[in-house]
């Protein structure tokens, strides 16, 4: 299904100074420690200043933030750095007050994104504004709750949208606070593609050694910038901390990233793909075959149950099945969670294939 969002250009995203990089502080603690993060940032070139001036935290007792004390601190950032502030509002008293003080660009974060009554005030409360929105994905991996969030706010007439990606909710061990789960943002992209995606390594990762190849993998997507967590003492900060990094640490993993081209004009370069895209589309052929192949046998599975009888889920013989496809896998240096996902899939599709037959 393809969606369609009558979208405005927006020149803060441009081909030729892609990506987009926005950063600061998660919190914005006191004025000291904005406006040093923000004068080290500019130094960097950093055109957007973030700051969490409400932070919807899970547990109370916790640093929610300042409130609107601090937003006068983001106007004095703009006067003295040239930079844009951007900030997250979940209602429309943030929404009044950032506005009062005249913040540039707002955020409508995950646990806001997943509430659509929350998205509609907001919405509502932006009817007849011209400011740009980004809208972090919902906490958990829905892509039509993401999308509902773009198209009420389009709806009310913002039409500088974008993306931001923070990873989703994960039960289970993970080297992520949020698991990244690129396939999610990426059929975002299939589906609108005028809308520009920016990744949140911060909230990803949840600590800053892997910032940098969630980084290069955002890039290496072609999504359109960063979202990173800046604070010029991040070992004090009072939210989130092992996630923040430097504005010096910043500079050097931007100076570490590979930027590559999307578009092909180059004739041989486009041979090459060509070739390589032939023999992608052969294996995706017979691929297919194989799996219509695999579920024959399963239908004919399904009539020998009906006749005896049998139940059609074997819990044993499906263990056995997803162990020994594990084994064979990591042989040929395949991951894990790939077959998993994959066979996964493979033996709903051959229950659904058996209950047919059966029923």
């Amino acid at each position: 299904m393809q969606y369609k969002l009558d979208l405005k250009k927006n020149n803060l995203f441009r081909k030729d100074k892609k990506p987009l990089i926005i950063s600061g502080p998660c919190s914005a603690e006191s004025e000291e420690q904005v406006i040093e993060t923000a004068k080290q940032l500019a130094d960097s070139n950093v055109k957007i200043f973030r700051a969490g001036i409400w932070k919807p935290r899970t547990r109370p007792d916790t640093f929610e933030g300042l409130g609107s004390v601090a937003l006068p601190w983001l106007r004095r950032v703009k006067e003295e750095t040239g930079m844009l502030t951007a900030v997250e509002v979940a209602n429309v008293w943030h929404l009044k007050e950032a506005l009062k003080y005249d913040v540039d660009i707002l955020w409508v974060g995950a646990r806001t994104t997943a509430n659509p009554f929350a998205v509609q005030e907001l919405a509502d409360g932006l009817r007849g504004l011209d400011i740009p929105v980004f809208i972090k994905n919902p906490i958990n991996p829905d892509i039509e709750l993401w999308i509902g969030a773009f198209e009420r706010l389009n709806k009310a007439g913002i039409k500088k949208l974008a993306a931001i990606h923070r990873g989703f909710s994960y039960y289970g061990h993970s080297p992520y606070r949020n698991m990244p789960q690129w396939e999610i943002p990426i059929e975002l992209k299939r589906r609108i593609p005028e809308l520009p995606i920016i990744t949140d390594p911060s909230h990803i990762c949840g600590n800053r050694e892997l910032l940098f190849s969630i980084s290069q993998t955002a890039m290496d997507l072609d999504f359109d910038g960063l979202f990173i967590e800046s604070h010029y003492r991040p070992d004090s900060a009072l939210s989130d901390k092992d996630q923040q990094i430097t504005p010096d640490e910043l500079k050097t993993l931007l100076a570490g990233l590979i930027y590559r081209k999307s578009d092909v004009n180059n004739i041989r370069q486009m041979e090459g793909l060509n070739e390589y895209r032939r023999q992608i589309d052969h294996w995706d052929t017979e691929l297919i075959r194989v799996l219509r192949n695999r579920m024959s046998v399963s239908e004919e599975i399904g009539r020998y149950k009906k006749k005896e009888n049998i139940t059609i889920l074997q819990t044993g013989r499906w263990s056995e099945i997803l162990e020994d496809r594990l084994a064979k896998a990591r042989c040929l240096g395949m991951s894990d969670e790939f077959i998993i996902k994959i066979f996964k899939q493979i033996h709903q599709e051959s229950i659904s294939f058996q209950n047919k037959v059966m029923n």
